[in-house]
């Protein structure tokens, strides 16, 4: 039965959407094909910057940085229940999802699922935002240049992710 429910519902939206255009007397095919050019050039627009992403953490995993960095992070951040293998998810996490979600697999081939170190960095993953890339597609979209506090405060909530993922797996652990 859910089966069913979800193969259907995205053409049920899509009919739904469509009946209710024609009902209003709208130009359904027409503003389909403006509202895909539009979305083609956004995403000519976006293309830049996901490049610049893209090559920037690309840059950062070869040159070994990311490593130093994590590394000389992760001698503290373990006493906190935060261990030296989990810091890169949680610093490339900010440019980039994709890339993180690779290094959750490498902690997972070496670490395992279940372990402490594996569960944390699925925590962080699914508590986190991608920052960078969020905010960069977002105020490009809208052609916004000052950011004033979002990268503070996109870096603040981050942060508490990071921090309540800790709290929660060490709460369950614990159990």
């Amino acid at each position: 039965m859910i089966e069913a429910v979800a193969q259907g519902i995205i053409p049920m939206i899509i009919f739904v959407v469509v009946l209710w255009a024609l009902i209003s007397g709208g130009k359904v095919y027409e503003n389909f094909t403006k509202g895909a050019l539009r979305g083609l050039r956004i995403s000519v627009e976006l293309l830049p910057t996901l490049i610049g992403l893209l090559v920037g953490v690309g840059v950062l995993r070869a040159s070994g940085a990311l490593d130093a960095f994590c590394g000389i992070v992760g001698r503290g951040t373990r006493y906190i229940g935060f261990p030296a293998q989990v810091v890169p998810v949680a610093v490339i996490k900010i440019f980039s999802s994709s890339a993180a979600t690779g290094l959750m697999l490498d902690i997972f081939r070496s670490c395992g699922v279940d372990s402490y170190e594996g569960l944390l960095a699925a925590l962080i993953l699914s508590s986190t935002e991608t920052l960078m890339y969020t905010i960069s597609i977002y105020y490009m979209s809208v052609k916004v240049t000052g950011t004033r506090w979002t990268v503070a405060g996109a870096l603040f909530s981050m942060a508490a992710g990071i921090v309540g993922s800790v709290l929660v797996l060490g709460f369950v652990t614990k159990m």
